[in-house]
């Protein structure tokens, strides 16, 4: 049985992340909106890493590092987000000038 990495979930994930990252990229008025597009991201980066670890290589260490490693870029998130909405009130990026001291 032979195994092709290109196939129809392959090209769907792939132009799934595209999206995220074009729509991550364009759209930063809110730090809110902006986290959750990039755990969007980095779900859909998951998904490939578990779809190529279970069908063509043999790497399911990996799968957990980087499962841990985005629970602490949540939690990361989350924290600054917090800090920032305590600090000035709101999650604009406009309000938020990082040149003061």
């Amino acid at each position: 049985m032979r195994y092709y990495l290109i196939t129809p979930v392959t090209v769907f994930l792939i132009v799934r992340i595209a999206l995220f990252i074009i729509r991550f990229i364009s759209k930063r008025k809110h730090l809110l909106a902006t986290l959750i597009r990039l755990e969007g991201l980095i779900l859909m980066l998951f998904g490939i890493i578990c779809y190529f670890a279970t069908f063509y290589f043999n790497f399911f260490n990996f799968v957990l590092v980087f499962l841990t490693l985005s629970a602490c870029e949540g939690a990361l998130g989350l924290g600054l987000l917090v800090s920032i909405v305590r600090t000035y009130g709101r999650d604009h990026f406009n309000s938020i000038n990082s040149l003061q001291c």
